[in-house]
């Protein structure tokens, strides 16, 4: 008698994809793959949660603790960072992909890999080393850039195109993608309201009456209600939207943060030297390098090296390199006891 091949658990795994997702969602069996084939094959995970794995295991997803969001390196413990952003970004799309029965893996990857590529200092760092870098600089892009060359995660290529598309513009391949598009918006505009309001910068009375009126009460009620939005426009479709009322008061919140937050004098107030301090390593560590490689390779070089900095570590190179330091490092504890000897002796 011939007994059948046990089955692993990632065997059991995919099967129930095929069970209870959507018939349109990404299923991990189906992958397209990687570019370079796998030879140590997991019998636990399916491919899209050893993506997961790797993203979360690499060096550049814990670098982003320490790099800003929208406020510059703030001692403030409840302010957001970049890491905090991606797990808000990561919980939000999982809800909506549960929802709408779509590979709930898939978005997972790609929520936490979707800003592995940013800069130090937010906005603000990628806006300078955009106009200082020949063709300019995308921290998706860049993100793209870190999983498949810098760290060499060999990730699957629908987590890689959900990387590169998370920006908007760019259209997703998978509804999976498509989810982690609208979670990255809904994410920073929500949180974004709620660090400027503990900051100071605004009140959340200011917002515009219309918006406080259409979504009502908390930013709990306001994230769940854009939320249950995308959910109940999109379910048993394999295109993934927001109804065309919700998006407007979205696309207006988003406007009105950019004028009154993102564009505030007090936001930015120190932005002129986050920017000295990424302008100032550029072009240090390119003329470093201009005996060593041609200009093309200069430019990678240090816009690689420099936008996976935290926003500590550029601040402590450039006070290693531009800040004059003092030729003797006694202090008065050494004072102190070299008076305590020569009273002794």
């Amino acid at each position: 008698m011939v007994t059948g091949i046990k089955k692993t658990i990632k065997d059991e795994l995919e099967e129930r994809e095929y069970q209870i997702l959507a018939p349109y969602a990404t299923k991990s069996k189906e992958t397209i793959g990687r570019k370079k084939q796998r030879f140590d094959n997991c019998p636990i995970r399916t491919e899209f949660q050893i993506d997961r794995d790797k993203i979360i295991h690499s060096k550049s997803f814990r670098r982003l603790k320490h790099k800003t969001q929208v406020f510059l390196s703030p001692y403030n413990d409840h302010f957001r960072t970049r890491l905090t952003h991606t797990l808000e970004v990561s919980q939000i799309a999982r809800t909506i992909s549960r929802a709408l029965k779509l590979n709930e893996d898939l978005t997972e990857a790609i929520a936490l890999g979707h800003d592995l590529g940013h800069t130090p200092f937010g906005h603000c760092g990628e806006g300078i080393l955009n106009e200082l870098i020949p063709g300019g600089f995308f921290h998706n892009i860049q993100s793209v850039r870190v999983v498949e060359v810098l760290e060499n995660m060999n990730l699957c290529q629908e987590t890689v195109d959900g990387i590169l598309t998370h920006s908007w513009g760019y259209k997703p391949k998978t509804p999976e993608a498509k989810v982690v598009q609208y979670a990255d918006k809904i994410a920073y505009i929500n949180h974004d309201i709620e660090d400027s309001v503990r900051a100071g910068v605004i009140d959340e009375k200011d917002l515009p009456q219309d918006c406080l009126k259409y979504f009502s009460g908390t930013q709990s009620d306001r994230l769940g209600k854009m939320i249950s939005d995308i959910i109940t426009t999109s379910v048993d479709s394999p295109e993934i939207s927001m109804s065309e009322e919700g998006w407007f008061y979205v696309k207006k919140l988003r406007e009105w943060m950019f004028q009154h937050v993102y564009l505030d004098p007090v936001t930015k107030a120190e932005e002129k030297k986050a920017r000295n301090i990424v302008k100032s390593l550029y072009e240090y560590y390119t003329d470093k390098l201009s005996e060593h490689c041609n200009k093309e390779e200069i430019s990678q070089l240090v816009c690689d090296y420099i936008s996976g900095m935290s926003d500590q570590y550029a601040i402590r190179r450039y006070l290693d390199l531009f800040i004059p330091k003092p030729l003797s490092d006694d202090t008065n504890d050494d004072t102190l006891f070299r008076r305590i000897n020569n009273e002794i002796h």
